[in-house]
């Protein structure tokens, strides 16, 4: 049971980028109602999210997207990835499960999402051998960076879901792998 009454009102500083993501996910997901009623962070997370749109490839973000939110337990994100990735990025259910475990078919992806993951479980505190093993997959310092910021973006948006725990408005996914 979410824990917030999900608003119907967007504030006007808000309603750009609503509308933007209303227009390409063609709906207005319950998280963007419920960030939109600040409209400082949810335009400063657009801002992050836009810059970082242009880093990396879709599919890599995806994949980096569902092994956060795995490892955060977001079910509302693992939904709402899932559906993206399946139906925006083209990702097979086997890559986004094999995603979510921080792995993936394609040898690059794979380390990145493995870097993210364990980014992630290990609140930054990564070993040298995790970096060496994103350098080895042909990743730059800068990349790295990426990867680290694009987790960050997706720990914001998974915050924000389990602390209201958000009523899910995407084809639900459970948190457990099968």
């Amino acid at each position: 049971m979410s824990r917030i009454a999900i608003p119907q009102n967007i504030p006007a500083e808000s309603k750009a980028v609503v509308d933007a993501v209303s227009r390409q996910l063609k709906l207005t997901p319950n998280l963007f109602r419920i960030m939109a009623q600040s409209p400082q962070a949810l335009n400063g997370w657009a801002g992050l999210q836009g810059a970082l749109s242009k880093t990396l490839d879709m599919k890599t973000r995806d994949g980096i997207a569902l092994a956060v939110s795995q490892v955060n337990g977001c079910q509302y994100c693992l939904s709402a990835h899932s559906y993206v990735a399946t139906e925006f990025a083209g990702l097979s259910s086997d890559e986004v499960r094999r995603n979510r475990l921080g792995e993936s078919d394609v040898p690059r992806v794979a380390a990145a999402v493995a870097f993210a993951r364990k980014l992630i479980q290990t609140s930054g505190n990564v070993a040298t051998g995790d970096l060496d093993a994103v350098r080895a997959a042909g990743y730059s310092d800068a990349n790295i960076v990426e990867i680290i910021a694009l987790s960050a973006q997706f720990m914001l948006t998974n915050f924000v879901n389990n602390v209201f725990d958000t009523e899910i408005d995407f084809p639900v996914v459970e948190k457990e792998i099968a």
